[in-house]
Formats: structure tokens, sequence, C-alpha cells
């Protein structure tokens, strides 16, 4: 029995911290096409938490913050420009997303190519460091992997 929500859209929901949180925004909007779907400001601390959606994903945004969640997260400037996790977004042409990536400025870590798994795709860094993939390879077209969810709702 598949312990996931029938309720929602995504069931995975990535969550980041900016320094800069109203300029992330920004800039994931231009340079990935990520739209806002929800921002939520405080008078005093300004963006408090934001949620971007791609297709029928869904990353959520807040401040880098001294707080009990906050204090188990490393930005990747404090790990000498590593990440410690990155995200992987399915895409319809990764050669078209790679050349506004690039425009906006993004740091191409791994060139566009042809991977051996099928797709195409590069990764990137945002402007604070994470670490983002983009590829026409998904995981849930392949036949496995469909058949592996088909599986799980029997």
């Amino acid at each position: 029995m598949s312990r996931l929500s029938k309720n929602t859209t995504a069931t995975l929901i990535p969550c980041l911290r900016y320094r800069d949180v109203p300029r992330a925004l920004d800039w994931l909007c231009q340079a990935f096409d990520f739209e806002r779907q929800r921002v939520v400001e405080d008078p005093l601390a300004g963006v408090i938490h934001a949620q971007l959606s791609f297709g029928n994903g869904m990353l959520m945004l807040g401040p880098v913050v001294d707080s009990p969640y906050g204090q188990q997260l490393r930005q990747p400037d404090q790990l000498g420009g590593v990440s410690t996790q990155g995200i992987y977004v399915v895409v319809n042409s990764a050669d078209a997303l790679y050349t506004q990536a690039k425009a906006a400025g993004a740091q191409i870590v791994i060139e566009l190519k042809d991977e051996d798994y099928g797709g195409r795709g590069f990764t990137c860094r945002d402007p604070e460091g994470h670490l983002w993939s983009f590829g026409t390879y998904d995981p849930w077209a392949d036949p496995a992997a469909a058949e592996l969810a088909n599986a799980e709702d029997s």
C-alpha cells in the first residue's frame, strides 16, 4: 500500500534557504522559468516563506535564520562553495534552458551533454551556490519506474 497522498500534485517538495530571498525569487523565475505560487512577507523580516512552482513540482524557499531548523542547514558559502545535495528538474528542452540559465548568470558546472542513461542535461549553481540539474530524462517515463508505480497503486 502506498503512503502517498492522493490529494496533492507533488508529494516531495525541496526546501532551500537563501540569504537574499527576494533576489533568489527573481533570479529563479528569470533563469529557470519558475513561477511564484505564494510569497509570505513579514513587515519587519521581509520574505519569510515562498513557494515556486515548475510544472507539477514545487520548491519552498525561506531566509537563512538562526532557528532550530535553520541550525541544521549550511549554505554552500559556509562549506567552501560545495553543496551537500542538488535538485533535478525534468524539462522539455535542456538546450533552451541551458541558454537561458547561462544568460541569467548561472555558473555552469557540468556542461550540456547527452547522458548515458538517456536524456540530455546540464548542472549549474545559482547565485548563492545551490546546485541544480536540468534534463530531459524523466525517470517516471522510464518503463521500470512506471511499472513500479503501477505495482504500488495495486
